[in-house]
């Protein structure tokens, strides 16, 4: 239950959904893998969506770099791990809520130690895609229901993006890799989950980086990250008002 201190807080939420909806948000338990340029945004959705049960998951500090797009980052901020910088913000927003930050690296090898069962979403905001492959596999064989973030780098145009479901996405180079990924080993999803994509994809300007790096926006990686939280939000309330 919400206490006093959270009513007020959630107080426009409940004006326009209703208090059955704001208190099931709150009961929500959602675990995000990935707290750079989609994770953080929505993790900080999803907080001041009234979702107080939330665990993120990354392993590494933040770096200049990621200034330009996670909310996390800034020049204060620099050196230190990201999750732990990201959960003093988000216990600012609501000191009530329940943030457990795991400065750890998702792989296929340590999935058990996550307990995904106990979650209600999973939210795959993972680069890497050996990892990411390996996330989806074991989300979609659990109990949680999940949402996968596809690539969100070389893009400009924020009213490109979409959400489909993960064999419907089309024109994103990520979700075509991990397609030929999981054909290739004969390993599927357990079941379909929706994704966000946006199948534009620019070249980068500054040149080649090695290892491979492609330039990315703080207004589309927001917006993959807001349209995740919308996403679960509007899940919710469809449940509950039907």
């Amino acid at each position: 239950m919400l206490t006093e201190s959270e009513k007020a807080i959630y107080d426009r939420s409940a004006l326009l959904m209703g208090e059955t909806v704001v208190n099931a948000l709150h009961d929500l338990k959602v675990i995000i893998f990935g707290i750079g340029g989609v994770g953080s945004w929505c993790a900080e959705g999803l907080v001041r969506s009234g979702v107080c049960h939330l665990t993120i998951v990354d392993c590494d500090v933040v770096a200049p770099s990621n200034i330009n797009r996670q909310l996390l980052a800034t020049t204060a901020t620099v050196g230190r791990s990201k999750v732990e910088v990201l959960r003093e913000r988000l216990l600012e927003i609501n000191p009530n809520a329940e943030i457990v930050a795991r400065q750890e690296r998702f792989t296929d090898e340590d999935a058990a130690k996550f307990g995904l069962d106990s979650y209600d979403y999973v939210v795959d905001a993972i680069d890497s895609l050996k990892d990411k492959a390996a996330l989806i596999l074991h989300a979609t064989a659990s109990k949680a229901t999940l949402i996968s973030s596809m690539g969100a780098a070389l893009k400009i145009t924020p009213l490109k993006v979409q959400v489909a479901e993960f064999w419907k996405v089309d024109g994103c180079p990520l979700g075509a890799s991990l397609r030929r990924r999981f054909k290739r080993n004969k390993t599927f999803p357990s079941k379909k989950f929706l994704c966000v994509f946006d199948d534009e994809v620019l070249p980068n300007l500054g040149g080649e980086r090695e290892p491979r790096v492609n330039g990315s926006l703080v207004h589309i990686t927001s917006v993959f990250g807001m349209t995740i939280c919308g996403l679960i939000v509007s899940q919710i309330y469809k449940k509950f008002t039907k």
